[in-house]
């Protein structure tokens, strides 16, 4: 116990320690809400990675998708790295630098009521956001509940309350580069932590291939007769695993706390270096945790809840009980690492879409028009602390409502996380990746996905899921792409000067 609480607290204090290291960086918006556009591939590959994989992936995806696909589940990893980082980097990156520096856009609703001259998209983007992102942050605080009481005993309300004042702290001191720093750090503890978690379940089991082999002796739920589809290369269910993959991995392309990473980098050289770091980080951790979950079923069956259904957070948990102390502490710090950095991300991005979309909505001047007049460089410095000061405060304000729905959490919680992905990434995904390609993208066809896109979900989730809410977020994903291109081709184009100056970016 004295080891675990020894490194969870200089843990903590480096994360503070780096908050006040960079709080004189975070005086600006730029500064706060993008580390002034000059973050190295480093910090951004890991911060990217980091947000990507929470302790909701470590803890309850994992868990569960091992349990149902057994090492197939694998696949997930591997699409997240490939789809989720590679590609999204290879796609997102460059063109995403470029255009939003050039438009001068800061946040991902700021994307789309600049790129499409219309603040009504702004607005609308931005309440999507912050009502799919607050209970996502719920769920990452859930997420660590059952392996912080196993690893101290401490009980889940301590936990996130202590977590939740200390993510307020390094945030509202140091911004975006307090975050990119510490994820970071904390994307190394995850690197180390889920390999040795990995060697150590192995051994328990007597080695890769004696636990490969119990688990080939397994039965499929669906016919029981049938043994050995946990080992296989492609699963018992590779349609629904299929799913699983697409939401996990394309969905990255359409969450506002992802694609901001690609507003700070420094330079198209760094995009480059990024893409590789980012995609062997996503390899390693996310392929690891799927890896890792695969062999679940090895250690018995987990409890059923008062619904009948199994408790899957409770696999992952009751794979790690029997490892020594000191695993079981890096364990805590991989898990909090995770949870930590999600969490910063989650929050920023709430807090500066709030702050710069809604309560400071500017009117901004398209590249190549005439501004109606200029403001004093002082008045202009001044409203400028004003933002980063309201973004501070409302930083408090969403970690407050997001701590309080994950001290009582409704029944709702567990299927909104569900969904959230599917929601975001159904609305955003299609019409902010075409909008960096395509110049025929009207201001109707983004409209029309803001509507499939949470449309298709929250509808599925009221009539109680007929559709799979993995799958439902698949299709709002797929789906979004053909909305777009259909209502473009038949809704008035953007004037064309418009647009050119837009894309002059690129030339």
């Amino acid at each position: 116990m004295i080891i675990k609480v020894l490194l969870t607290i200089i843990f903590l204090a480096v994360m503070i320690g780096v908050g006040l290291y960079t709080r004189k960086q975070a005086s600006s918006v730029d500064g706060f809400v993008l580390g002034g556009r000059a973050v190295g591939p480093w910090l951004t590959a890991f911060a990217y990675g980091t947000s990507y994989f929470s302790a909701v992936v470590f803890v309850g995806y994992a868990g569960q998708f091992g349990w149902k696909y057994g090492m197939s589940s694998t696949w997930i990893g591997i699409g997240n790295a490939v789809i989720g980082s590679l590609l999204a980097w290879i796609v997102l990156g460059r063109r995403t630098k470029l255009m939003t520096q050039h438009i001068e856009s800061r946040t991902m609703p700021d994307f789309f009521g600049t790129r499409f001259a219309d603040q009504g998209l702004r607005v609308t983007a931005s309440v999507i956001a912050f009502v799919f992102l607050i209970p996502y942050t719920a769920g990452v605080y859930k997420g660590i509940s059952t392996l912080f009481e196993m690893g101290f005993g401490i009980p889940y309300e301590y936990c996130v309350i202590i977590m939740a004042i200390l993510t307020a702290v390094y945030v509202i001191l140091g911004g975006y580069k307090a975050t990119a720093m510490n994820d970071f750090i904390q994307g190394i503890i995850m690197l180390f932590g889920i390999v040795a978690v990995i060697l150590a379940v192995l051994n328990i089991q007597g080695g890769l291939s004696a636990a490969v082999g119990k688990l080939a002796e397994l039965p499929s739920d669906a016919d029981p007769a049938v043994n050995g589809g946990f080992a296989t290369w492609f699963g018992p269910d590779p349609w629904n695993l299929l799913g699983v993959v697409i939401l996990t991995s394309l969905g990255t392309w359409g969450l506002p706390q992802m694609v901001g990473k690609f507003y700070s980098i420094t330079d198209e050289s760094a995009i480059k270096r990024g893409t590789i770091i980012s995609t062997i980080f996503a390899l390693v951790v996310a392929g690891g945790c799927y890896f890792l979950g695969g062999f679940g079923r090895l250690f018995g069956t987990p409890p059923v809840l008062p619904n009948g259904k199994l408790a899957f957070d409770s696999i992952v948990p009751s794979m790690l009980v029997t490892l020594p102390d000191i695993l079981i502490a890096l364990v805590v710090l991989l898990v909090l690492s995770a949870s930590m950095s999600t969490l910063a991300s989650l929050v920023l991005t709430s807090s500066s879409t709030m702050t710069l979309d809604l309560i400071y909505r500017d009117k901004k001047s398209l590249p190549g028009e005439v501004e109606d007049g200029t403001i004093d460089d002082i008045v202009a410095e001044k409203i400028e602390r004003r933002k980063v000061v309201v973004m501070r405060v409302l930083i408090m304000f969403f970690i407050a409502i997001s701590l309080l729905i994950a001290l009582n959490p409704p029944t709702f919680i567990a299927q909104l996380m569900g969904i959230s992905w599917g929601a975001l990434a159904g609305a955003f995904l299609a019409p902010f990746m075409l909008g960096l390609y395509w110049r025929g993208v009207t201001k109707a066809s983004v409209w029309a996905c803001f509507v499939w896109g949470v449309g298709i979900t929250v509808v599925n989730m009221i009539i109680g899921n007929p559709i799979n809410p993995i799958n439902c977020g698949a299709i709002a994903m797929v789906g979004g792409f053909v909305v777009v291109w259909l209502v473009s081709l038949v809704t008035p184009k953007m004037p064309k000067k418009t647009v050119d100056s837009i894309f002059e970016c690129y030339q």
